[in-house]
């Protein structure tokens, strides 16, 4: 073996020994291979995107690698270079080609020495120092010239003979080529997940939220640039949406650097800030309007709790104070299938019970929500088609006010059927009579005072009676609330708010309340 093979071999062993598996590929049939080089990015890195008025900008923490393809001749280091060619998506044409003279500038000042691992370094910390780009990345507009394609852009110093892809040896390589394929299954159906909501969904909208920033579920390894991309090439999705070539290239950006920081969160050891174990970021999860992190166990258990007891307002960030929610995939994975859809039935609830303009249906076979029109006091039921009054909630009785209504119903049916007592003590006396009563003492109060007024009328009233003196009314959203023990601090399920139970004012800092007001006391 020559001095230069000699050197070859060491240099591709110390290679191997320094990068793993997704950085450095050998072919053992020859003196080649393919080096995957990240770059490194400021903490403030900004990838930009400017389309007429349209201006698409996000920070963001990863590149995807340039692709360095080699091969040795038998004459380097002492003679010659490598043969190789370099590629990358996110370079235009003539920064490859600026960045490959720089590669044959260094061999040069090596004055016969190795190169490899000094191109890396360079390409890893100076290249984009090199090409004058420091913070910012301003991607090329679909107007503007772009390299031949989407998925790479090329520029060979020298090309090696034949197909270097076919060249490697299959033995050697198959571990790599399997989990490449797998990264590839896994990231096709990662982007169709995400390819619904890419920010270019809508054209004439300019703020589109980073939704690939942050996810809960596992993300692949981005393909090397050499395997195709879920992108095909004329622009279109797995979904069918159209991109331009520069939109689909920041697509592919995000979509590498979410992965990427996945990634890199699931390997970091993360203090839950509920048992105060250190777990691995697989095993947590990190809300994400507030960053805050907790094991996947025991946010599980405090989600299920709060949905259990129908406190859905209460599925919130467990710290204090913090008023930040999980996604609803993040609930889901959270608390199982069934869980969830009495969580988001009663999130529904919620939020309809807390809009001003909807109703339900009085019909208790039905109970729908209405949506109320300000100008009338009508409303129809879109389900049974009911039509009702929307103050009295009964059946809709014209321009006549509810009173009116009230006793002109009382005064025709007052011939046929005994008057109920006046009294709260008479009403609740009949009631009981009658719910506890034999059939036949059914019978015979249902004929004198009639079967509707009982079932319907004294069990409203009863029941109408009972929650204005046992509940009061939230300060802040007027839901009625009933105090079932516990001290004077009460917090409204519907709303959140925090108020005092003696004199309902709004409580900002719970200590001071009863400290100054001399009428109240936090506890009974």
């Amino acid at each position: 073996m020559t001095a230069d093979r000699e050197e070859q071999e060491d240099e591709l062993l110390a290679l191997h020994s320094i990068f793993d598996s997704d950085e450095f590929v050998r072919d053992e049939s020859k003196f080649a291979g393919e080096i995957r080089v990240s770059v490194e990015l400021p903490g403030d890195f900004t990838v930009v995107l400017k389309e007429g008025e349209t201006l698409r900008q996000y920070e963001i923490s990863y590149l995807p690698p340039l692709c360095l393809t080699f091969e040795l001749p038998e004459d380097y280091p002492s003679s010659s270079p490598p043969s190789f060619s370099l590629t990358c998506s996110w370079l235009t044409h003539t920064q490859i080609p600026s960045l490959t003279a720089q590669l044959i500038d260094l061999y040069q000042a090596t004055g016969g020495a190795v190169v490899l691992f000094t191109w890396i370094q360079f390409l890893k910390e100076d290249a984009l120092k090199f090409l004058d780009v420091h913070s910012l990345l301003e991607l090329p507009s679909h107007e503007q010239s772009i390299a031949q394609d989407l998925s790479a852009t090329s520029s060979r110093a020298e090309r090696p003979t034949g197909n270097f892809a076919e060249s490697l040896n299959p033995s050697t390589l198959k571990d790599s080529s399997d989990d490449r394929e797998a990264d590839q299954t896994s990231e096709n159906s990662e982007f169709k997940a995400v390819s619904e909501h890419l920010p270019f969904a809508q054209s004439d909208q300019s703020n589109q939220e980073d939704i690939f920033t942050g996810g809960d579920s596992s993300a692949s390894s981005f393909p090397s640039s050499s395997s195709p991309h879920p992108l095909d090439q004329t622009g279109q999705t797995p979904s069918g949406l159209s991109l331009t070539p520069s939109q689909a290239l920041l697509s592919q950006l995000l979509i590498y650097n979410a992965t990427q920081k996945q990634k890199e969160f699931s390997t970091t050891v993360f203090d839950c800030d509920i048992c105060f174990v250190g777990w691995l970021g697989s095993e947590c999860v990190q809300l994400l309007e507030c960053d805050h992190i907790f094991c996947r166990g025991c946010l599980s258990e405090f989600c299920k709790l709060q949905i259990t007891e129908g406190n859905v307002r209460g599925v919130t960030c467990p710290n204090a104070d913090c008023p930040a929610t999980p996604t609803p995939a993040q609930v889901k994975s959270l608390v199982g299938e069934e869980l969830f859809s009495r969580y988001d039935r009663l999130l529904l609830q919620k939020t309809l019970d807390s809009m001003s303009d909807v109703t339900y249906c009085p019909r208790r076979t039905c109970a729908a929500a209405v949506i109320l029109e300000k100008s009338s006091r009508a409303a129809v039921c879109s389900v049974c088609k009911y039509a009702f009054c929307v103050a009295c909630r009964k059946t809709y009785h014209g321009t006549k006010n509810c009173q009116e209504q009230r006793n002109t119903k009382t005064e025709e049916t007052h011939h046929l059927n005994t008057p109920l007592p006046h009294s709260i003590e008479g009403l609740k006396a009949l009631w009981k009579d009658y719910a506890t009563g034999s059939k036949q003492r059914k019978k015979l109060l249902e004929s004198r005072y009639g079967r509707s007024r009982l079932l319907f009328t004294l069990e409203e009233g009863l029941s109408e009676q009972w929650i204005c003196g046992n509940s009061k009314n939230c300060p802040h959203c007027f839901c009625k609330i009933e105090k079932q023990g516990g001290c004077n601090m009460m917090t409204c399920s519907q709303c959140g708010q925090r108020f005092c139970w003696v004199c309902l004012a709004r409580l900002q800092s719970i200590g001071s309340h009863y400290s100054e007001s001399p009428d109240c006391s936090i506890l009974l």
